[in-house]
Formats: structure tokens, sequence, C-alpha cells
């Protein structure tokens, strides 16, 4: 039976509780609704957007009434930015539903039982956290200016006042660049007519450094006056050590994967994590909350228990933030990535910390695990795992597994895909003793969690 709405109909619904990613549940005559910015208790008066077979999506339109855990949310861009979600929800209700959303996967998907849920290690600073922001440039009456998308709009772009969630000196550069693209009478690229030249701006800051790193992105075109932006950014943003320029040639609305040169200055800024003076490059993947980053770094390396005597390679390495603090306690450590401008930067990192016992070498996950043993590179007694939103693929699971290490730890940024990871682990000899969630991303529904994997007496090694 069809559910008994179509697209385009209106209805008013009670949200009773939150799905994974954020979504409002709600029920229309028995049938499951999931509401984009519905919160639990709140009646609404929703539109559907799209109707399955066995539920329908919708958007609020209007809520009726608040649920009890309704706070005002403090940004003046809330409920048009794409961003934020949940700044109008209780801070401990989000670490609530935040914490059982990930005991859910475990359990649901991954069929995981018997394992210790910690509680939620909550954030440090709930607004003014992140050390990244990426901007798209829109058009307005005034010129040219760096926004974020409309809430699920890929065509609607929102020119920013303001963003609660930029470092300290965020918002100062990002008004530095519309200023001096104004000046210069750049026009911002337009998705639907693929006019225009300015496309992103990315900010990357050293929270603790105070160094401040910028990309621009543009479209091809004639060089803008960079020595005029330099001396804009000296006057009024002096903790800009560089700023890099990339060419987007194509249609993609991404930042990713583009050649960038050096405009001025330089191509890397510093920061400081568990200790560690780390060099971080234009391409490079480093968390974006630094004071939480710290926490759940330093309980990846807890959950190692290491001794002095072990082994450990660290897959998904990046930069070598946690393999240089593994170091510490550790005979060995081994680093795999395969961005091959992140393996230079940790050898550097190594280097410029003092660190001799760690190396690093370029390579996927997923095929460089038996090469690397034929080399003869030693097994691992440890194993950390610190994989992008899609997690391990199976491949490289089984390549983990090949390993053979007395324990695994796993920090991952995406429930459902740990879930499924476990799963495979677990019928693969290794059984999930404990989980801890760190709540890196205030106000969205985005949760990191460390956890522990250890190899059950008997397992046999895979040949």
């Amino acid at each position: 039976m069809r559910p008994p709405f179509r697209p385009g109909d209106e209805l008013e619904l009670e949200i009773d509780t939150l799905a994974f990613g954020g979504r409002g549940v709600a029920r229309h005559d028995g049938v499951v609704v999931f509401v984009a910015g519905g919160l639990p208790g709140d009646r609404v008066r929703a539109r559907v957007l799209k109707v399955k077979q066995r539920h329908g999506e919708a958007v609020r339109v209007e809520t009726l009434s608040f649920g009890p855990d309704h706070v005002e949310a403090p940004c003046p861009h809330f409920g048009v930015c794409g961003g934020c979600r949940w700044q109008d929800l209780a801070y401990a209700k989000q670490l609530e539903h935040k914490q059982a959303q990930i005991g859910d996967a475990l359990q649901r998907i991954g069929g995981l039982g018997d394992f210790e849920m910690r509680e939620i290690v909550p954030a440090v600073k709930q607004l003014g956290y992140r050390n990244k922001l990426e901007y798209t440039w829109t058009r307005t009456a005034d010129g040219p200016a760096p926004g974020f998308h409309e809430a699920g709009r890929w065509d609607a772009l929102l020119a920013l006042e303001t963003c609660l969630l930029a470092g300290p000196k965020g918002g100062a550069v990002r008004e530095a660049f519309r200023d001096w693209a104004r000046a210069e009478q750049l026009e911002a690229y337009e998705q639907q007519d693929g006019l225009g030249y300015l496309r992103h701006l990315v900010v990357r800051e050293g929270i603790r450094t105070g160094e401040v790193l910028c990309i621009l992105v543009t479209s091809p075109g004639e060089y803008p006056d960079f020595g005029a932006l330099e001396q804009l950014l000296a006057e009024r943003c002096p903790s800009v050590v560089g700023v890099l320029h990339a060419i987007n040639e194509g249609t993609a609305d991404s930042t990713q994967g583009l050649q960038a040169r050096v405009a001025f200055g330089r191509g890397w800024f510093e920061e400081e994590l568990l200790g560690l003076r780390l060099r971080v490059s234009a391409g490079s993947f480093m968390q974006t909350n630094t004071e939480m980053t710290d926490l759940l770094y330093a309980e990846a390396v807890r959950r190692a228990a290491l001794t002095g005597r072990e082994v450990v390679w660290d897959l998904y390495s990046g930069i070598g933030s946690i393999a240089l603090a593994l170091a510490g306690a550790a005979a060995r450590v081994i680093g795999v990535e395969i961005v091959e401008e992140a393996v230079e930067r940790a050898r550097e990192n190594a280097l410029l910390n003092g660190v001799a016992n760690a190396e690093f070498v370029v390579g996927d996950a997923a095929k460089a695990i038996r090469p690397l043993l034929e080399e003869g590179l030693p097994r691992p007694d440890v194993v950390v795992v610190d994989p992008p939103r899609a997690g391990l693929t199976p491949r490289a699971v089984r390549r983990v597994v090949e390993l053979y290490p007395k324990r695994l730890v796993y920090v991952s940024c995406n429930p459902t895909t740990l879930a499924g990871n476990g799963k495979l682990l677990d019928e693969a000899g290794y059984k999930l003793t404990s989980v801890t969630p760190f709540d890196l991303f205030p106000h969205t529904p985005h949760v990191e969690c460390a956890a522990t994997f250890d190899r059950v007496d008997g397992a046999s090694r895979p040949q």
C-alpha cells in the first residue's frame, strides 16, 4: 500500500525522535515521514517532497508549537544556511541523540553487542570551534561575497554576515577577501550559467598557533592583483602566512584534487596537537576541531595500550598526527597514507618533532599492505585506522585482518560505516570491546568516536 500522501501535500505532524543524519521522525496514518528541520516534540506543518514505498520525506514549513528541548538559535542565518541544523536543540539533547545513534548503528547494522558504550565527551566549545571553513562566492548587489549554500539547495547561496563556527580570525579574513574582490571588480562564478571568476575561498586556521592559510579557487582567467590582496591582509589580518591560488576548469562545485600555486607567503601553516608542532599543507586532512581532536587522539593512544615494545601500523595516517603521538610509547610506528603530499608533510613533522621511530609510506591501505610485508616490514601488534566517512572497504578490512594485530583502534566519523566494518571484523575474529563518542561538531548531527577491537583468543591468522 502506497503512503496516503503525495509530493506537494502539506501535513500537520508531531516529531517523535531524530533519525540518523538529523531529520525528525513523525508518522502520518501509521506511515513514517522524515522531516528536515523538525525536532522531537515539535508540532509542524511540513511539505512532502518525496514519497517512497514505505515512507515519505518532507521539509518543515512552519513550527506550530515547539518541543521541550527547543532553544533560540544564536546565529542570524539559522534556518536559511545549510549548516548547524541543531542550533535550536538544547546541547544536552544533542549529545544524547548522538550517543544513541552510535549505539543503534552498531547494534542494528553491525549486529554487535556486549560492548561498553562510554559516555559521550562533550565539546570544549560549542561555537567558534572550527579551524577550517570553505566558502562559495556569490553575487550580491554590492559585489561578490563569500557565502554558504542555503539549506537543501545547490543553486542558491547565502552571503554571510557572520559565521559563529569560525575561529577567532576567520571573520576578519573573510571580510578582507570580500573587500579586495570588490575593489578589483571581480565577479562571482554562477553555477547555472557557468560565468564568473571567483568560486571558493578556503580558510584554514591554526587555533593554537594563530597562523592562517587561505586557498582561493577561481575559474580560468587573468590573474588578479595578488599584490593588493597581500598588502590588505598584512594590514588587517597579519596572521595570514600564505595564500594559494587554484583553478577549477570544470563545472563540479568542488575544491578537491585541484593543483594550487602559492600566490604569496608559504603553502603551509602550523598547528599544535598533543604537544606536537605540526605543519599542515593546503590539501592535507586535519580534524576541524582542534581542542576536541586533542582529546580524541589522546583516547586513541590510550586505547592502543602501548608498553614501548610494540610495532604499530597507522593506516590513513595523513600528516602523521596520531602516528607521531603513538611513537613516544611504541618501539616502531609505520604510517600508510595514499596522499603523497600528506606523507611528505608527515615525514617533515617527524623531523620537526625529533621523532626517529616513525616512518611514513605512500600507499592505499587496501592495496599496499601485502607489498609492504613482502618488502620486509614487520607485522604490527596494534593497528590504528582513521578512515574517511566511507569507512574501510571490504578489501581493506581483509588486509587489516591479514596483518593479524592483537588490537585494532578505530577512529570513526561515521557510525554506519563503523558498524558495517565492525560486522566484518567480528566475523573475522575481532570483538568490539568499547566505544567512546566525541562531539567534534556541535549543532550538527555529525559525531566522532574511538573504538577498540580485540582479537579473540584462538582466532587463526589468515593465509
